[in-house]
């Protein structure tokens, strides 16, 4: 029998540091997809406050620091990074694992937003994307969350199965800005 070993989805591929960018995978810690029931939507905030300390997010935010984060993941779900979810959120929502299936890089320096100005059709800039807010939205062609964490910071989640694809685009963006330095 084969011995298995267990590997992060950037495994081998990062860090990268291009330019004026470093690009990092992150260790989320355990992610949790919360869909609140029908009408529970003030509970479930309620409750991930009294379970967790985090204020469940609105659309197009994210709450919580780096270890522990709720971010918004769609209509009606919202991704808790971090802990393992207190058994009591269950009462208001579905929780369903997601630890698996997503491979988190953050991107971050001086050039992280023209690095994302060349890949994702968001005006990313500090001006009108500040600390705290996030998208569902496409980098190049894949699908991916994306969230500022801080001034020069990105935190951007794509599905496992894609996170060479993922280095790949961001390493190209990386050296296309480097190359005009």
């Amino acid at each position: 029998m084969a011995d298995l070993i267990a590997t992060s989805p950037c495994d081998g591929l990062l860090p990268l540091e291009i330019g004026g960018a470093v690009l990092r995978e992150e260790d989320l810690g355990v992610l949790t997809a919360l869909a609140p029931y029908r009408g529970r939507e003030k509970a479930l905030a309620a409750a991930l406050d009294e379970a967790h300390g985090l204020a469940l997010p609105g659309p197009n935010r994210a709450t919580g620091k780096a270890g522990l984060r709720a971010i918004w993941f769609g209509r009606a779900h919202v991704l808790l990074a971090g802990p393992a979810p207190d058994p009591r959120l269950a009462e208001q929502a579905a929780l369903t694992d997601q630890s698996d299936a997503w491979a988190a890089v953050r991107l971050e320096g001086a050039t992280a937003e023209e690095v994302l100005a060349r890949l994702v059709p968001l005006d990313l800039r500090a001006a009108q994307f500040k600390r705290g807010h996030t998208a569902r939205s496409q980098l190049m062609h894949l699908n991916v969350s994306i969230t500022r964490i801080g001034e020069k910071a990105f935190l951007i989640l794509g599905f496992r199965s894609m996170a060479a694809t993922l280095v790949h685009d961001l390493k190209a963006a990386m050296e296309g800005v480097a190359a005009r330095g």
